[in-house]
């Protein structure tokens, strides 16, 4: 499959070139939406949970330190939320190609993957021009991003895939997952500092791959700390595996992909 992939690498190009065009291609605005609807999202979370409800962050006394960790959190957890999601439906959405054209299926939710790093990287941009905003200039600790884009992305990717390939035979799954994507986010500590969870349910959080990938974000933006690499060990290794067993998945399942369409 990675063969293929490769063999096809101009058709995925040229096919997320097509995908960020066609996904506003009569907006007057054009790509800056790629941008404005999560960052608006963040902000207005950042005004009422920091000036309505008065949160803070514990420790810090930057005013603007609550809504520096939340528009972290919510560029790391965007990026985790958009590939799943569109991966988990790219299958249905592109039938009408798939049964017209011959190309590696896994090439779809591929695009999907790279459309959403574009978007991603733009995102990250507007934010640290917020931040520049604030008075807030992140250090050294900002290169250590790109290495949560892949853990992030491909942790996405993995179960995008595996569930995207059984919601063609199954369309439950699609309903089930946007369930659990919502009680995901809560359980990840975006809009809350991690320390304020009660000691009782800290567990969930240990179990929770997508909080040490998160905090990456607000460690380095917010606080200009390294994460431990330690602390990398248990999600890198989900992202492996769901990557893993997605592939295993969707090769068993794709000589009866088109058909189930």
């Amino acid at each position: 499959m990675l063969i293929s992939l490769w063999r096809y690498r101009y058709f995925i190009a040229s096919s997320i070139r097509g995908d960020l065009k066609g996904r506003f291609a009569r907006s007057k605005l054009g790509a800056l939406w790629f941008v404005l609807h999560p960052l608006a999202q963040a902000l207005i979370f950042a005004i009422v949970l920091s000036e309505v409800l008065g949160a803070r962050l514990p420790d810090t006394d930057n005013d603007s330190a609550y809504a520096i960790y939340l528009l972290s959190g919510m560029a790391a957890w965007s990026l985790f939320a958009e590939i799943l999601n569109r991966s988990i439906t790219i299958f249905l959405e592109q039938a009408g190609a798939m049964k017209k054209i011959a190309f590696p299926r896994l090439c779809l939710p591929v695009v999907v993957w790279g459309s959403a790093l574009v978007n991603h990287v733009l995102l990250v941009a507007a934010i640290l021009v917020v931040f520049a905003f604030l008075g807030h200039f992140p250090g050294a600790a900002l290169l250590v991003l790109p290495l949560g884009i892949i853990l992030i992305s491909a942790f996405a990717f993995g179960i995008g895939v595996l569930c995207g390939t059984l919601n063609v035979f199954s369309r439950d799954v699609a309903q089930v997952m946007s369930v659990v994507l919502q009680l995901w986010f809560w359980l990840t500590p975006v809009v809350y500092p991690a320390n304020v969870v009660p000691e009782s349910l800290r567990w969930v959080g240990e179990l929770n791959p997508m909080v040490p990938l998160v905090q990456i974000y607000q460690n380095a933006l917010l606080h200009n700390h390294w994460p431990d690499p330690i602390s990398l060990i248990y999600p890198a290794a989900a992202a492996v595996v769901a990557v893993a067993l997605s592939f295993a998945v969707f090769r068993r399942a794709s000589p009866e992909l088109v058909d189930a369409l």
